[in-house]
């Protein structure tokens, strides 16, 4: 997750923090409403980003996991050959 978005959705969680509160001491149910679904808002979008974070770092280990097998692999074939040479 950017920082950018990071920021952004936390700002919009305390403009909704600050929306219930003045909804809460005027009574003004709506407001309090409004406050409440930009907070519900913002998690959800960080909950969103994180999956993204989440999911981009699976794909980063998977494609490092792979290298490093195939380069495993390799290894061991050059080993596997060298011992066939040896014993011509």
């Amino acid at each position: 997750m950017g920082i950018e978005d990071k920021a952004e959705n936390k700002l919009q969680d305390l403009a909704g923090n600050a929306k219930e509160a003045a909804g809460n001491l005027t009574g003004d149910n709506q407001l309090k409403a409004e406050g409440q679904a930009d907070q519900v808002e913002a998690g959800a979008k960080d909950a969103l980003e994180n999956v993204k974070d989440f999911a981009q770092d699976a794909v980063e280990n998977v494609k490092d996991f792979a290298q490093d097998a195939g380069e495993n692999l390799k290894a061991a074939g050059e080993k596997l050959l060298e011992g066939f040479k040896k014993k011509d």
